[in-house]
């Protein structure tokens, strides 16, 4: 195994200007690399909206150093995974996030606008290395390194690249080719409420579920409290576009949540126009480092984001590939197998876990939704999680530079 001390930098092109693709530019800039990322849009915007911030993140953002800049506007969470009945609210199970979760895992819980999460890290990179509206059209490899042709004809290389871009991954498709998705039978509606239209309850640090028959719903603060995200499942029927650029009339997610507990309805009622995309299922892959080229975030593992950790796990990569990559300099294949080997086991894990959750969310009244509602008050919550939340990708090398 190589030392640190014999380390080299290397020519890293990154495809992707999304969380993942950020935060791993900025950690192998960081670790003395020269890096380039190539985002197909013409401007860093992150659509979507909320998303949730554990511990294993945000020790990360922490090392990083963009964790001030984040916690600037992110939301800190005093209450977590706080289920309730779909119809009266009744409270199912809460976690106590307000001083335990940094007692446990040495860091808080935060919510966030995915954007203000995107320029906290871009903040950190330089931007004459980011190349916008650059699209790739073919990527080849040799013993050498990579090359990446662009729709506008332009070359590039690198000793390694990285795919980072997203469930759509166009570096995955020349990987694996296009990976078969299965419809899941679901379909997600996102929206933010201006926080002077939500109802008092919903304006809590805390992150709330409802869960109902084929339904359930998540709520919680972001942009320093003045929104409130809302993001929910729905049973997809014909809708099969999955992408988060597409809107729907509030009508229609209105109608999905008609008879739910009036407090519920009347924080949708507010909801500005929402976006509505269908979750299809990808069977977790088994491989996704391919000589010099690797997959990290959505493009190698995407998961339903039932266990909010979409975002994280890109992060996650993200640190342990810069690790790997620093430390196998001298043998860049071997950098992203051992980056791979280090991260697939529990990626797919929480694949699976999340998939796992969109049966048990959706139960219908009746006595697996009793059994399944008095087993959520068992045990310690926060406890449960300990597997996701302590999480430390330095703990699995006896020395490194994220240590």
């Amino acid at each position: 195994m190589p030392t640190f001390e014999n380390n080299r930098p290397v020519k890293v092109a990154i495809v992707g200007g999304g969380i993942g693709g950020l935060s791993a530019a900025v950690l192998l800039l960081q670790q003395g690399h020269d890096v380039t990322v190539f985002e197909q849009a013409p401007e860093i915007k992150e659509v979507g909206a909320g998303l949730v911030m554990a511990p294993n993140a945000v020790r990360l953002l922490r090392r990083m150093g963009a964790l001030d800049r984040f916690t600037s506007t992110a939301v800190q969470l005093e209450q977590g995974w706080e289920f309730r009945r779909w119809d009266n609210g009744t409270v199912l199970s809460v976690e106590n996030l307000d001083t335990r979760c940094q007692e446990l895992y040495g860091e808080h819980t935060y919510v966030s606008h995915r954007a203000d999460l995107l320029e906290a890290i871009g903040e950190l990179f330089p931007p004459e290395r980011l190349h916008l509206g650059s699209r790739v059209a073919d990527v080849a490899q040799d013993a050498d390194g990579v090359t990446l042709t662009m729709e506008d004809g332009t070359i590039h290389t690198a000793e390694i690249l990285i795919g980072a871009d997203g469930v759509h991954s166009v570096v995955r498709q020349h990987l694996v080719g296009t990976s078969p998705a299965e419809d899941s039978g679901m379909s997600a509606f996102r929206s933010l409420v201006p926080v002077d239209k939500a109802p008092e309850f919903a304006r809590r640090p805390a992150q709330t579920l409802w869960i109902g028959p084929e339904h359930h719903l998540v709520h919680y603060p972001v942009s320093s409290g003045k929104y409130i995200n809302l993001v929910a499942f729905a049973p997809a029927g014909a809708y099969t576009r999955e992408s988060w650029t597409a809107t729907v009339d509030l009508e229609e997610f209105q109608a999905e949540f008609t008879g739910w507990d009036p407090r519920l309805e009347e924080l949708i009622a507010n909801a500005e126009r929402p976006g509505r995309w269908a979750l299809l299922d990808r069977a977790p892959l088994k491989q996704w480092s391919y000589g010099r080229i690797t997959l990290m975030g959505d493009a190698a593992h995407p998961m339903f984001p039932f266990f909010a950790q979409g975002a994280a796990q890109a992060i996650e990569d993200a640190a342990v590939l810069a690790d790997s990559v620093t430390r196998f300099s001298d043998d860049l294949e071997t950098a992203l197998i051992n980056y791979q080997d280090r991260r697939i086991e529990r990626a797919t894990r929480l694949q699976e876990a999340s998939h796992a959750r969109k049966d048990i969310n959706h139960l219908p009244d009746g006595p697996e939704q009793q059994a399944r509602d008095a087993a959520l008050n068992e045990g310690d919550p926060l406890v449960k999680s300990g597997w996701i939340y302590s999480y430390d990708p330095a703990q699995d090398i006896e020395t490194g530079v994220l240590a």
